[in-house]
C-alpha cells in the first residue's frame, strides 16, 4: 500500500509503538496517475526527437550538446518507467511488477533527478564562461573531449549520492507495495541520509546556478555589443532552468524533507490535520517533480538553432502526407459520385 503515512496499525521496531493515521489516498491515486500519463507522452516525444535532432547534427556539436545530451538520456531512462507507475497508482497501490523492478524503477528517479540537477549546472556554468569571458573561453567551447570527461565525472557522482538507495529497502519481498522514499523501519536512519543529498545534490548546486545566471543577466543588460541572438537565447535559457527549480525541484525537496520529519513524529504516536496535509501537499510536489523531465526538451529549443527548423519540416511533410492521404481517399468517392450521375442521367434518357 502506497505511501509514507501507514493507514492500519503497525509496530515498529525502532520506536517500539503502534501508530494509526488514516489518510485518504484517492487522490494520490487518480492525480500521480494522471501526471505520469502526461509526462511520459511528452517527455518521450519531446526527448526522442531532441536526441534525434542531436545526434543527425553531430558534428556541429559544442560543450553544451553534450550536455543537453545527456540530461536527454537521464530523462529518457526515467520516463520509460512511467507506465509502470501508471499501472499502480491506477490499481490503487498494487504493485505487480516484483521486487527488483521496483527498487530499480523508484533508483531510476532519483538519477534522473540528480543527473538533471547536475547537468543543467553544467548547462550554466557553460553559458557563464561563454558569456561573462567569451576571450578566455574562445575556441574551448567547441572541444568536446573536456565536456565528455565532465558528463562521465557527473554521472560517477550522481551514482555515487544515489548507492545509498540501495540499503534503504522501499519494498519487501512478495509484497505488494512500491514505496518512493523507505519503509518505515529505515525512516529514523534515512531521514538524515536524505538531509545531507539535499544539500549536496540540489542546494549547492541551486546556489551556483543562481550565481551565474546572476552574473550573465548582468553582463547581458549592460553590455549593448552582445549578439542578439545570443542574448534572446541566453534568456530563454535562463528562464526555463529558473522555472525547472523553481515549479519541479524546490517544492519537492522542501516538502520531502518536512515529510520525512513528520513520519517520524507519527511513527511516536502523533497525528494530526496538518500531517495530513502535508502527505497530500507532498504527493503534489513528487508531480512538480517528475514534470522535469517534460520541461527538459525546451532547452533544445535554446541550444539547438536546427531544432526549431527541422520540427517545423516534420509539421510540413506530416500535413502534406495527411492532405495527399486526403485527397487519394476521395478520388475513388468523387469517381463513384460520377458514375451514379452518369448512370441516373443515363435512365434518365432511356425514360424519354
Amino acid at each position: 500500500m502506497e505511501e509514507d503515512f501507514f493507514e492500519t496499525a503497525v509496530t515498529v521496531s525502532n520506536f517500539n509503538v503502534s501508530a494509526k493515521c488514516k489518510i485518504n489516498k484517492n487522490f494520490t491515486f487518480l492525480y500521480l496517475s494522471s501526471v505520469y500519463i502526461v509526462v511520459f507522452i511528452v517527455g518521450s516525444l519531446g526527448n526522442v526527437f531532441g536526441l534525434w535532432n542531436l545526434c543527425g547534427n553531430w558534428k556541429k556539436w559544442t560543450s553544451l550538446n553534450v550536455f543537453v545530451f545527456n540530461l536527454g538520456i537521464a530523462d529518457l531512462l526515467y520516463v520509460f518507467t512511467l507506465p509502470f507507475f501508471v499501472s499502480y497508482y491506477f490499481n490503487e497501490g498494487v504493485w505487480i511488477f516484483g521486487y527488483d523492478f521496483c527498487r530499480l524503477a523508484r533508483l531510476l528517479f532519483h538519477i534522473n533527478m540528480y543527473a538533471s540537477i547536475s547537468f543543467l549546472t553544467c548547462i550554466s556554468i557553460q553559458r557563464y564562461l561563454g558569456i561573462v569571458h567569451p576571450m578566455k573561453m574562445m575556441g574551448r567551447l567547441h572541444s568536446l573531449r573536456p565536456s565528455f570527461y565532465i558528463s562521465i565525472l557527473v554521472w560517477i557522482l550522481v551514482i555515487i549520492q544515489i548507492l545509498p538507495h540501495l540499503y534503504f529497502t522501499n519494498a519487501m519481498k512478495n509484497a505488494t507495495y512500491c514505496h518512493d522514499s523507505t519503509i518505515n523501519d529505515h525512516v529514523e536512519s534515512y531521514a538524515p541520509y536524505t538531509f545531507t543529498i539535499t544539500v549536496t545534490g540540489f542546494l549547492i548546486p541551486f546556489l551556483i546556478i543562481v550565481a551565474c545566471y546572476t552574473r550573465i543577466l548582468t553582463v547581458l543588460t549592460k553590455n549593448t555589443n552582445v549578439d542578439t541572438n545570443l542574448k534572446s537565447r541566453s534568456i530563454k535559457l535562463v528562464f526555463i532552468i529558473l522555472v525547472l527549480f523553481a515549479v519541479c525541484f524546490f517544492p519537492y525537496y522542501i516538502f520531502r524533507n518536512i515529510n520525512l520529519l513528520s513520519r517520524v513524529w507519527q511513527l511516536k504516536g502523533g497525528c494530526t490535520q496538518t500531517l495530513r496535509n502535508l502527505y497530500i501537499s507532498y504527493q503534489v510536489t513528487r508531480g512538480l517533480a517528475c514534470m522535469n523531465s517534460a520541461i527538459n526538451p525546451l532547452l533544445y529549443l535554446v541550444t539547438n538553432e536546427n531544432f526549431v527548423s527541422r520540427f517545423r519540416q516534420m509539421q510540413k511533410k506530416a500535413w502534406h502526407t495527411f492532405v495527399y492521404l486526403g485527397r487519394q481517399n476521395s478520388i475513388p468517392e468523387i469517381k463513384m459520385l460520377n458514375m451514379k450521375q452518369t448512370n441516373e442521367q443515363n435512365d434518365f434518357f432511356e425514360e424519354l
